[in-house]
């Protein structure tokens, strides 16, 4: 019985032997695969990237085109006015400047009143220090941050409501 475990445990070696054979057959292969590759990417690449480039060039610039029309429809402000409103309180400084848009025009208008244009500058002198406040907000911890902003957002609502009541709607 001992020699016919001996052979198995020959065959055991055998089989481990030429399976480790294969593996190292299959790294070398492998790594001429991959600076095969890697010469073919060294010769085809000075010839294809002065073609691809300009393609890419586009492609990032319209992606990046959309996205800013995207932010800009969110923040509900143009384009070229997006660079104005950057941080954590990007959408409170749109809405306080689209308020405040909104109050000079209140004050502008024919029909407004002596009540209307107080309205307008107290209303403005809020905006002045909402705005102040989310600027402080951006370098304050996140409870706090979001504390301030929902404030801030309230005070904004209860403008804004004012503001449409005095416009008529």
């Amino acid at each position: 019985m001992r020699s016919r475990s001996r052979r198995t445990s020959k065959s055991e070696r055998a089989a481990a032997k030429s399976a480790r054979k294969a593996d190292r057959k299959a790294e070398k292969d492998t790594v001429k695969k991959a600076r095969n590759a890697v010469g073919v990417a060294k010769v085809i690449a000075p010839a294809v990237i002065p073609v691809v480039a300009p393609f890419a060039v586009h492609a990032a610039g319209a992606a990046r085109e959309a996205y800013d029309r995207y932010q800009a429809r969110k923040l509900g402000v143009a384009v070229d006015r997006l660079h104005e409103f950057t941080g954590r309180g990007a959408a409170l400084h749109a809405r306080i400047a689209g308020l405040s848009d909104g109050l000079r025009e209140l004050r502008a208008a024919d029909r407004a009143t002596e009540d209307d244009r107080e309205f307008t500058a107290d209303g403005l002198a809020t905006l002045e220090q909402l705005a102040a406040s989310v600027r402080a907000a951006e370098r304050m911890p996140t409870s706090r941050r979001k504390a301030a902003h929902r404030a801030v957002a309230a005070e904004l609502d209860t403008l804004e409501n004012n503001l449409l009541r005095r416009f008529g709607l």
